[in-house]
């Protein structure tokens, strides 16, 4: 049976990770930051040596874009750090290696979707942070997944419940028409690490829905598919209501998961479809 250590296990991609594991195939250690504090380099070696995973999946990370401009050495020390510290372990213990990362290593200025083979150049502190952990592990562990995805949304606080909080109080919301990108199911992110930690094609990979919208569009048919209504308008980022001023164009182009053949993700409007439904199963 494959051991498992999923780190960050409270938050969506954690949380979607356990709905979609078999319990029967995997023993998983999920820790969170009341269990665990993945920036102390002992506790986390510790740990690591006496569970001896076969697979560590690094979910935690601060993903707040204000704090991190508040507190960037906060940012650092978790998201930059955390993932050199459970890299270290990967290497001493001989896991794979799955940190997850995001779109924000890019500069948001390309009119095209960006693949794994273009030059980061991030523009805030989070961006930075995550571009630190992300060669942290590519350093210290060579059996190692990077996985960048943008606009996820599952269990918790994101874009998606936001917009459902505002129809059922009937608040008029003004969201971005400039920002673009690919909404991203927790659970279909879950369904690729799952499939990807099966495999020895390490490195790199962008990994996102397909199709791409702004804001505004993704709040449009996220009402359609809850079959809600509330008063909408399209701005700039700058006027909007949900969006942080990040990288304007956050489209990636899972380029290597389609060269090599290894796995496809699914439409974005089929993906939020199936989240409504269990939304409004659960």
């Amino acid at each position: 049976m494959i051991k498992i250590w999923i780190t960050g296990a409270n938050g969506q991609i954690g949380t979607a990770i356990n709905e979609v594991l078999d319990p029967l195939e995997a023993e998983v250690f999920n820790t969170d930051k009341e269990e665990l504090d993945i920036t102390d380099t002992e506790e986390v070696l510790n740990f690591g040596e006496m569970n001896r995973p076969d697979v560590i999946i690094n979910c935690a990370g601060i993903v707040d874009l204000n704090l991190c401009e508040k507190e960037p050495e906060l940012a650092y020390r978790v998201n930059a750090l955390g993932a050199r510290n459970l890299s270290l372990v990967a290497r001493k213990v001989g896991s794979k290696m799955v940190q997850l990362s995001t779109d924000d290593v890019f500069d948001g200025l390309s009119k095209t979707p960006y693949s794994e083979f273009d030059d980061t150049n991030p523009k805030t502190v989070y961006g930075r942070s995550k571009r630190a952990g992300e060669n942290y592990v590519k350093e210290f562990t060579h059996k190692h997944f990077v996985v960048r995805s943008n606009w996820v949304y599952g269990r918790g606080n994101n874009f998606v419940n936001k917009v459902l909080e505002a129809a059922n109080n009937q608040t008029p919301l003004a969201l971005a028409s400039d920002q673009f990108g690919s909404p991203t199911s927790a659970k279909d992110l879950a369904r690729l690490i799952l499939h990807l930690i099966k495999t020895n094609e390490y490195g790199t990979y962008h990994a996102t829905c397909q199709g791409m919208c702004s804001r505004y569009e993704f709040a449009q048919e996220i009402l359609k598919a809850a079959g809600k209504e509330v008063e909408m308008k399209a701005v700039p980022t700058k006027e909007s209501d949900l969006s942080y001023a990040r990288p304007a164009y956050a489209v990636l182009d899972n380029f290597i998961l389609r060269i090599i053949d290894l796995y496809q993700m699914p439409e974005w409007k089929e993906s939020l479809q199936e989240y409504m439904n269990e939304r409004e199963e659960g």
